[in-house]
């Protein structure tokens, strides 16, 4: 971890507003309903976030400039009998009496002093865990003072994560960033307090774990802003679904006590008829008692008949299966969206927090 220049500070404090006040609202109109697909938005947003903190963090891996063990061409487990080897041949191909480039001077002494900090144990330590500013500062691993670096940092990022993930509609993205920020807590440490690079060799052989860490701290906006955008667009509010639902059953039960008190009438006006020949126009005005005046006293048999159908006992009893059919669709519609999708993604990202400390446990050990 880094506390040196002002610049690393001054880059991140850049970084940061650079995705909060730029990078969210663009991923904000990529996920806007309606723009596209729901997939489709979900694809689009991780790529351009991908791809802009990729070009981002590597403008600025680049404006760095190559570590000691990439200036040498050798590995950060590279044993000094190599590392003097590597040193003899890049001292004579950019020798300023061998090498006519402007640059050869530079580039010689850039390979000198890469070879004097790996050939010094104590200041190749130094240099793998603070990088050349703590070569510089004759800086030592001081475990109170990391331990006060480290908490002020996360400390600060942590209240910055929570202030940009308030309200209900943020609740999985702050599950999200404080994920992402333990983990990171937990390998910065890792590679922090270890006696030997926990790194293993084949990974990255010439970063050290200075540059691991900074890395870290350079793609966390990156990672925060993204849960919160992604976050939003995926928050399902279970309370207004519950509602609907509620609103739903309350509409069925309606319908059904409506049918059910037709029939009942209808049941009534059947056996205040006293059996009655079916087929007349009065009795069947009669058995409805909901037919007009008019209606009543129709000659035409066919206008006549359908009212009668309907207001017949078996006919009430169609109507409600047919009311039963539709209320039951919007209240089938309203339980799937009430579906543990939000349930199944926190325990989805506990699970997956668990095997990300596994992995990263293994990996160091």
């Amino acid at each position: 971890m880094s506390d040196d220049s002002g610049s690393d500070d001054l880059s991140g404090l850049t970084g940061f507003f650079f995705y909060v006040f730029i990078v969210h609202p663009c991923t904000a109109w990529i996920l806007r309903p309606g723009r596209f697909e729901r997939k489709k938005s979900i694809m689009y947003a991780i790529a351009f976030l991908a791809a802009l903190a990729a070009i981002k963090t590597g403008m600025e891996w680049q404006q760095r400039g190559p570590n000691h063990y990439a200036t040498l061409g050798v590995t950060r487990s590279s044993n000094p009998l190599e590392i003097k080897r590597a040193y003899r041949k890049l001292s004579l191909d950019l020798h300023p009496d061998k090498n006519q480039s402007p640059t050869a001077s530079d580039e010689f002494d850039a390979v000198k002093q890469a070879y004097d900090v790996l050939m010094d144990m104590e200041f190749r330590e130094v240099y793998n865990k603070f990088g050349k500013e703590g070569i510089k500062n004759n800086k030592r691993f001081d475990e109170t003072q990391f331990l006060l670096e480290v908490g002020v940092f996360y400390l600060t990022w942590g209240m910055m994560a929570f202030m940009l993930t308030l309200g209900k509609k943020s609740g999985e993205a702050r599950n999200w960033t404080f994920t992402g920020l333990l983990v990171m807590l937990v390998v910065e440490v890792a590679l922090m307090t270890s006696q030997q690079n926990p790194i293993p060799a084949w990974l990255a052989p010439t970063w050290t774990e200075y540059e691991v860490v900074w890395l870290l701290h350079s793609l966390f906006p990156a990672f925060m802003n993204g849960c919160r955008s992604l976050g939003s667009f995926l928050y399902v509010d279970l309370d207004m679904q519950t509602r609907q639902l509620l609103l739903a059953l309350q509409e069925q039960s309606k319908d059904i006590l409506l049918v059910l008190r037709d029939v009942q009438i209808g049941v009534q006006s059947l056996a205040a008829s006293g059996g009655a020949v079916g087929g007349g126009a009065a009795g069947g005005a009669r058995l409805a008692g909901a037919v007009p005046a008019g209606g009543a006293n129709s000659t035409t048999g066919g206008a006549v008949v359908n009212p009668m159908s309907r207001a017949t006992p078996t006919g009430k009893i169609k109507e409600l299966q047919d009311r039963l059919q539709t209320s039951n669709a919007n209240v089938a519609k309203a339980v799937q969206q009430l579906n543990p999708e939000s349930q199944k993604s926190s325990n989805l990202g506990f699970y997956a927090m668990i095997l990300g400390y596994i992995a990263i446990s293994y990996i160091f050990n």
